[in-house]
Protein backbone atom coordinates (compact mmCIF):
# COMPACT_ATOMS: atom_id res chain seq x y z
CA UNK A 1 0.00 0.00 0.00
CA UNK A 2 1.00 3.51 -1.10
CA UNK A 3 1.97 4.47 2.81
CA UNK A 4 3.56 7.55 2.25
CA UNK A 5 0.71 8.93 0.03
CA UNK A 6 -1.63 7.92 3.17
CA UNK A 7 0.55 9.71 5.70
CA UNK A 8 1.01 13.03 3.00
CA UNK A 9 -3.34 12.95 2.67
CA UNK A 10 -3.73 12.62 6.57
CA UNK A 11 -1.66 15.79 6.66
CA UNK A 12 -3.06 17.73 3.70
CA UNK A 13 -4.95 20.99 5.39
CA UNK A 14 -5.51 22.81 1.85
CA UNK A 15 -9.74 23.31 1.40
CA UNK A 16 -9.43 22.25 -2.70
CA UNK A 17 -7.04 19.24 -2.43
CA UNK A 18 -9.62 17.88 0.39
CA UNK A 19 -12.38 18.55 -1.44
CA UNK A 20 -11.33 16.55 -4.45
CA UNK A 21 -10.45 13.64 -1.46
CA UNK A 22 -13.94 13.85 -0.49
CA UNK A 23 -15.75 13.77 -3.88
CA UNK A 24 -13.06 10.79 -4.75
CA UNK A 25 -14.08 8.47 -1.40
CA UNK A 26 -17.97 10.03 -2.24
CA UNK A 27 -17.78 8.87 -5.60
CA UNK A 28 -15.93 5.24 -4.75
CA UNK A 29 -18.59 4.72 -2.05
CA UNK A 30 -21.42 5.01 -4.63
CA UNK A 31 -19.39 3.33 -7.16
CA UNK A 32 -19.34 -0.11 -4.72
CA UNK A 33 -22.11 0.13 -2.20
CA UNK A 34 -24.56 2.68 -3.65
CA UNK A 35 -26.88 5.41 -2.72
CA UNK A 36 -28.44 3.09 0.36
CA UNK A 37 -27.43 3.79 3.94
CA UNK A 38 -27.86 0.62 6.79
CA UNK A 39 -29.13 0.96 9.63
CA UNK A 40 -27.49 -1.17 12.83
CA UNK A 41 -29.92 -0.32 16.07
CA UNK A 42 -27.26 -0.42 18.79
CA UNK A 43 -28.50 -2.66 22.00
CA UNK A 44 -25.86 -1.53 25.10
CA UNK A 45 -26.40 -4.82 26.70
CA UNK A 46 -24.10 -4.04 30.00
CA UNK A 47 -21.45 -1.78 30.84
CA UNK A 48 -19.76 -4.29 33.30
CA UNK A 49 -15.71 -4.58 32.65
CA UNK A 50 -13.09 -6.69 33.66
CA UNK A 51 -10.31 -4.91 31.15
CA UNK A 52 -8.40 -2.33 32.29
CA UNK A 53 -8.31 -0.10 29.23
CA UNK A 54 -6.48 3.62 29.93
CA UNK A 55 -9.36 5.61 27.30
CA UNK A 56 -12.29 3.56 28.40
CA UNK A 57 -14.93 5.02 31.11
CA UNK A 58 -16.18 1.97 31.39
CA UNK A 59 -13.02 0.33 32.65
CA UNK A 60 -13.01 -1.65 35.34
CA UNK A 61 -11.35 0.55 37.73
CA UNK A 62 -14.31 3.36 37.20
CA UNK A 63 -15.88 2.34 40.63
CA UNK A 64 -18.14 5.99 40.10
CA UNK A 65 -19.72 4.18 37.37
CA UNK A 66 -23.01 2.42 38.30
CA UNK A 67 -23.00 -0.66 36.65
CA UNK A 68 -26.00 -2.60 34.93
CA UNK A 69 -26.92 -5.42 32.78
CA UNK A 70 -29.97 -5.97 30.60
CA UNK A 71 -31.88 -8.94 31.45
CA UNK A 72 -33.27 -11.45 28.26
CA UNK A 73 -36.65 -10.01 27.96
CA UNK A 74 -35.27 -5.96 28.01
CA UNK A 75 -32.66 -7.11 24.98
CA UNK A 76 -35.59 -8.93 22.95
CA UNK A 77 -37.61 -6.20 23.16
CA UNK A 78 -34.99 -3.69 21.41
CA UNK A 79 -34.33 -6.21 18.96
CA UNK A 80 -37.90 -6.49 18.34
CA UNK A 81 -38.11 -3.06 18.52
CA UNK A 82 -35.74 -2.72 16.04
CA UNK A 83 -36.94 -4.70 13.27
CA UNK A 84 -40.44 -2.97 13.83
CA UNK A 85 -38.22 0.22 13.36
CA UNK A 86 -37.30 -1.13 9.82
CA UNK A 87 -33.71 -1.75 10.99
CA UNK A 88 -31.59 -4.98 9.14
CA UNK A 89 -29.39 -5.77 11.74
CA UNK A 90 -28.99 -5.57 15.73
CA UNK A 91 -25.90 -4.38 17.46
CA UNK A 92 -25.24 -6.47 20.41
CA UNK A 93 -22.41 -4.46 22.36
CA UNK A 94 -20.97 -4.51 25.87
CA UNK A 95 -18.11 -4.45 28.04
CA UNK A 96 -16.16 -7.72 28.50
CA UNK A 97 -18.96 -8.55 30.77
CA UNK A 98 -18.25 -12.48 32.08
CA UNK A 99 -21.08 -11.78 34.18
CA UNK A 100 -22.93 -13.01 30.52
CA UNK A 101 -23.33 -16.66 30.45
CA UNK A 102 -22.27 -17.76 27.32
CA UNK A 103 -25.54 -19.84 27.37
CA UNK A 104 -27.61 -17.89 28.57
CA UNK A 105 -26.50 -14.97 25.43
CA UNK A 106 -26.62 -17.43 22.69
CA UNK A 107 -30.46 -18.30 23.85
CA UNK A 108 -31.10 -14.60 23.48
CA UNK A 109 -29.17 -14.85 19.76
CA UNK A 110 -31.20 -17.20 18.63
CA UNK A 111 -34.75 -16.07 19.95
CA UNK A 112 -33.94 -12.53 18.23
CA UNK A 113 -32.72 -14.98 14.69
CA UNK A 114 -35.60 -16.90 15.10
CA UNK A 115 -37.94 -14.03 15.97
CA UNK A 116 -36.89 -11.39 13.58
CA UNK A 117 -35.50 -11.13 10.12
CA UNK A 118 -32.39 -9.13 11.63
CA UNK A 119 -29.01 -9.55 11.69
CA UNK A 120 -26.89 -9.95 14.73
CA UNK A 121 -23.63 -8.19 15.62
CA UNK A 122 -21.85 -9.02 18.72
CA UNK A 123 -19.17 -6.90 20.12
CA UNK A 124 -18.51 -8.25 23.28
CA UNK A 125 -14.96 -7.61 23.76
CA UNK A 126 -12.00 -10.51 23.95
CA UNK A 127 -14.39 -14.14 24.70
CA UNK A 128 -12.28 -16.83 24.53
CA UNK A 129 -12.90 -19.25 21.09
CA UNK A 130 -15.57 -21.61 22.63
CA UNK A 131 -17.37 -18.51 23.69
CA UNK A 132 -17.49 -17.17 19.94
CA UNK A 133 -18.23 -20.64 18.41
CA UNK A 134 -21.47 -21.04 20.43
CA UNK A 135 -22.41 -17.30 19.69
CA UNK A 136 -21.83 -18.50 16.02
CA UNK A 137 -23.61 -21.39 16.10
CA UNK A 138 -27.13 -19.55 17.49
CA UNK A 139 -27.20 -17.83 15.02
CA UNK A 140 -24.87 -14.70 15.72
CA UNK A 141 -23.63 -13.48 11.96
CA UNK A 142 -21.06 -10.14 12.34
CA UNK A 143 -18.71 -9.51 15.06
CA UNK A 144 -16.97 -6.15 15.90
CA UNK A 145 -13.37 -6.18 17.55
CA UNK A 146 -11.48 -2.63 17.14
CA UNK A 147 -7.97 -3.07 17.16
CA UNK A 148 -7.37 0.57 17.75
CA UNK A 149 -4.28 0.95 16.60
CA UNK A 150 -1.83 -1.16 14.67
CA UNK A 151 1.19 0.15 16.87
CA UNK A 152 1.88 -2.47 19.33
CA UNK A 153 4.05 -0.53 21.40
CA UNK A 154 1.08 1.67 21.74
CA UNK A 155 -1.13 -0.98 22.17
CA UNK A 156 0.51 -2.49 25.29
CA UNK A 157 0.01 0.95 26.96
CA UNK A 158 -3.45 1.79 26.40
CA UNK A 159 -4.63 -2.02 26.05
CA UNK A 160 -3.27 -3.92 29.30
CA UNK A 161 -3.04 -7.70 27.51
CA UNK A 162 -4.52 -10.76 29.77
CA UNK A 163 -2.17 -13.39 29.73
CA UNK A 164 -2.75 -15.91 28.11
CA UNK A 165 -5.47 -14.40 26.07
CA UNK A 166 -4.32 -13.90 22.15
CA UNK A 167 -4.04 -10.50 20.39
CA UNK A 168 -6.83 -8.86 19.10
CA UNK A 169 -5.51 -9.40 15.13
CA UNK A 170 -5.16 -12.99 16.20
CA UNK A 171 -8.72 -13.05 17.39
CA UNK A 172 -9.79 -11.50 14.24
CA UNK A 173 -8.48 -13.94 11.52
CA UNK A 174 -10.35 -16.93 14.46
CA UNK A 175 -13.82 -14.95 13.83
CA UNK A 176 -13.58 -14.99 10.32
CA UNK A 177 -12.22 -18.87 9.95
CA UNK A 178 -15.30 -19.71 12.33
CA UNK A 179 -17.65 -17.94 9.98
CA UNK A 180 -18.48 -13.87 10.93
CA UNK A 181 -18.38 -11.11 9.11
CA UNK A 182 -15.83 -9.43 10.86
CA UNK A 183 -15.09 -5.70 11.84
CA UNK A 184 -12.58 -3.71 13.35
CA UNK A 185 -11.49 -0.03 13.61
CA UNK A 186 -8.92 2.47 15.13
CA UNK A 187 -9.62 5.98 17.33
CA UNK A 188 -8.66 8.99 15.81
CA UNK A 189 -5.70 11.35 17.79
CA UNK A 190 -5.61 8.87 20.84
CA UNK A 191 -2.37 10.39 22.53
CA UNK A 192 0.94 8.83 21.37
CA UNK A 193 -0.79 8.00 17.64
CA UNK A 194 1.75 9.34 14.86
CA UNK A 195 0.64 10.09 11.31
CA UNK A 196 2.85 6.80 10.07
CA UNK A 197 1.03 4.62 12.67
CA UNK A 198 -2.37 5.92 11.59
CA UNK A 199 -1.37 5.12 8.13
CA UNK A 200 -0.06 2.01 8.87
CA UNK A 201 -4.09 1.35 10.45
CA UNK A 202 -5.80 2.12 6.93
CA UNK A 203 -3.07 -0.45 5.10
CA UNK A 204 -4.08 -2.78 7.64
CA UNK A 205 -7.89 -2.36 6.99
CA UNK A 206 -7.30 -3.57 3.47
CA UNK A 207 -4.74 -6.53 4.53
CA UNK A 208 -7.20 -7.80 6.99
CA UNK A 209 -10.15 -7.39 4.36
CA UNK A 210 -12.51 -6.60 6.94
CA UNK A 211 -16.45 -6.53 6.54
CA UNK A 212 -16.73 -3.32 8.64
CA UNK A 213 -14.73 -0.49 9.43
CA UNK A 214 -15.65 1.97 11.74
CA UNK A 215 -13.17 4.73 12.82
CA UNK A 216 -13.68 8.04 14.96
CA UNK A 217 -11.97 10.50 16.81
CA UNK A 218 -10.69 10.12 20.06
CA UNK A 219 -12.93 11.86 23.25
CA UNK A 220 -11.02 12.13 26.30
CA UNK A 221 -12.83 10.43 29.53
CA UNK A 222 -11.76 11.81 33.11
CA UNK A 223 -12.19 8.68 34.57
CA UNK A 224 -9.49 7.34 33.15
CA UNK A 225 -5.55 7.33 32.86
CA UNK A 226 -5.40 8.67 29.62
CA UNK A 227 -8.13 11.95 30.19
CA UNK A 228 -7.39 12.60 33.43
CA UNK A 229 -3.30 13.06 32.82
CA UNK A 230 -2.18 10.23 35.58
CA UNK A 231 -1.07 8.44 31.91
CA UNK A 232 1.51 10.53 29.70
CA UNK A 233 1.76 9.70 26.29
CA UNK A 234 3.30 12.40 24.20
CA UNK A 235 4.85 13.12 20.81
CA UNK A 236 6.11 15.82 19.04
CA UNK A 237 3.05 18.39 17.75
CA UNK A 238 4.50 17.42 14.26
CA UNK A 239 3.68 13.73 14.90
CA UNK A 240 0.83 13.64 17.01
CA UNK A 241 -2.52 12.87 15.48
CA UNK A 242 -4.82 15.66 16.33
CA UNK A 243 -8.34 14.18 17.52
CA UNK A 244 -10.18 16.50 15.35
CA UNK A 245 -13.85 16.39 13.39
CA UNK A 246 -11.65 17.35 9.68
CA UNK A 247 -9.07 14.76 10.99
CA UNK A 248 -11.97 12.18 11.14
CA UNK A 249 -13.38 12.87 7.59
CA UNK A 250 -10.19 12.25 6.42
CA UNK A 251 -9.64 8.64 8.00
CA UNK A 252 -12.90 7.72 6.68
CA UNK A 253 -12.66 8.92 3.16
CA UNK A 254 -8.94 7.23 3.08
CA UNK A 255 -10.74 4.39 4.56
CA UNK A 256 -12.84 3.88 2.00
CA UNK A 257 -10.40 4.53 -0.69
CA UNK A 258 -8.72 1.56 0.25
CA UNK A 259 -11.30 -0.54 1.22
CA UNK A 260 -14.16 0.23 -1.46
CA UNK A 261 -16.51 -2.49 -0.41
CA UNK A 262 -16.84 -2.41 3.17
CA UNK A 263 -19.18 -1.14 5.28
CA UNK A 264 -18.20 2.10 7.17
CA UNK A 265 -20.80 3.85 9.71
CA UNK A 266 -20.52 7.46 10.25
CA UNK A 267 -20.18 7.11 14.37
CA UNK A 268 -21.74 8.36 17.14
CA UNK A 269 -18.39 10.04 18.15
CA UNK A 270 -18.72 12.07 15.01
CA UNK A 271 -22.17 13.21 15.85
CA UNK A 272 -21.28 13.84 19.32
CA UNK A 273 -18.21 16.36 18.05
CA UNK A 274 -20.58 17.93 15.68
CA UNK A 275 -24.27 17.88 16.86
CA UNK A 276 -25.66 19.59 13.74
CA UNK A 277 -24.32 17.53 10.68
CA UNK A 278 -21.08 15.56 11.66
CA UNK A 279 -23.57 12.35 10.55
CA UNK A 280 -24.30 13.93 7.08
CA UNK A 281 -20.81 14.82 6.54
CA UNK A 282 -19.31 11.30 7.31
CA UNK A 283 -22.07 9.74 5.15
CA UNK A 284 -20.69 12.63 2.22
CA UNK A 285 -17.44 11.34 2.86
CA UNK A 286 -17.70 7.68 2.45
CA UNK A 287 -19.42 6.25 5.24
CA UNK A 288 -22.53 4.13 4.06
CA UNK A 289 -24.04 3.13 7.95
CA UNK A 290 -25.85 4.82 11.12
CA UNK A 291 -26.20 3.38 14.12
CA UNK A 292 -29.00 4.62 15.67
CA UNK A 293 -29.40 3.62 19.65
CA UNK A 294 -32.00 1.27 20.70
CA UNK A 295 -30.71 0.60 24.60
CA UNK A 296 -33.56 1.37 27.41
CA UNK A 297 -33.17 5.29 27.77
CA UNK A 298 -32.49 4.87 31.51
CA UNK A 299 -29.15 2.99 30.72
CA UNK A 300 -27.78 5.20 27.78
CA UNK A 301 -26.19 7.70 29.75
CA UNK A 302 -24.14 4.80 31.72
CA UNK A 303 -22.73 3.21 28.75
CA UNK A 304 -20.45 6.00 28.93
CA UNK A 305 -17.39 4.86 27.16
CA UNK A 306 -16.53 8.84 26.75
CA UNK A 307 -18.36 11.80 27.88
CA UNK A 308 -21.27 13.91 26.49
CA UNK A 309 -22.22 10.64 23.59
CA UNK A 310 -24.82 12.17 21.62
CA UNK A 311 -28.89 11.08 21.70
CA UNK A 312 -28.93 9.24 25.03
CA UNK A 313 -32.15 10.99 25.92
CA UNK A 314 -34.20 9.99 23.12
CA UNK A 315 -36.60 7.16 22.53
CA UNK A 316 -35.83 4.51 19.64
CA UNK A 317 -38.43 6.04 17.33
CA UNK A 318 -37.71 9.78 17.59
CA UNK A 319 -34.23 8.85 16.81
CA UNK A 320 -35.13 6.85 14.30
CA UNK A 321 -37.47 9.96 12.26
CA UNK A 322 -34.56 11.82 12.57
CA UNK A 323 -31.86 9.37 11.35
CA UNK A 324 -33.95 9.15 8.42
CA UNK A 325 -34.70 12.73 7.83
CA UNK A 326 -30.82 13.70 7.88
CA UNK A 327 -30.38 10.47 5.48
CA UNK A 328 -33.13 11.69 3.14
CA UNK A 329 -31.93 15.47 3.66
CA UNK A 330 -28.53 14.62 1.41
CA UNK A 331 -29.88 12.75 -1.41
CA UNK A 332 -29.63 9.25 0.26
CA UNK A 333 -31.96 6.61 1.20
CA UNK A 334 -32.42 3.85 4.14
CA UNK A 335 -31.69 0.62 2.65
CA UNK A 336 -34.00 -2.93 3.22
CA UNK A 337 -32.36 -5.79 4.84
CA UNK A 338 -29.20 -6.79 6.44
CA UNK A 339 -26.86 -5.17 4.84
CA UNK A 340 -24.30 -7.88 4.68
CA UNK A 341 -21.09 -7.10 2.62
CA UNK A 342 -21.17 -7.34 -1.30
CA UNK A 343 -17.66 -8.33 -1.36
CA UNK A 344 -16.05 -8.01 -4.76
CA UNK A 345 -14.51 -10.50 -6.63
CA UNK A 346 -11.83 -8.18 -7.68
CA UNK A 347 -10.27 -5.47 -5.47
CA UNK A 348 -9.00 -2.78 -7.99
CA UNK A 349 -5.54 -1.18 -6.11
CA UNK A 350 -6.06 2.27 -4.39
CA UNK A 351 -5.11 4.63 -5.96
CA UNK A 352 -4.63 7.66 -3.26
CA UNK A 353 -2.23 10.41 -6.19
CA UNK A 354 -4.55 12.68 -7.76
Amino acid sequence: MHIDEITNWLKETGPARLDRLYARADSTRRQYVGDVVHFRGLIEVSNYCVRSCTYCGVRAENLALKRYRLSRTEILDCAKRAAMLGYGTVVLQGGEDYGIAPAWFANIIRHIKQETNLAVTLSMGERNEWDLAEWREAGADRYLLRYETSDQELYRKIHPTVPGHPTRLALLRKLRQMGYEIGSGVMIGIPGQSYASLANDIALFRELDLDMIGVGPYIPHPATPLGNGSLALTLSPDEQVPATEDMSYKVIALTRLACPDTNIPSTTALATINAANGRELGLQRGANVVMPNLTPVSCRPLYEIYPSKACVTEEPADCSRCLRGRVQSIGRRPADGPGNRRKLDYRPQPQFAF
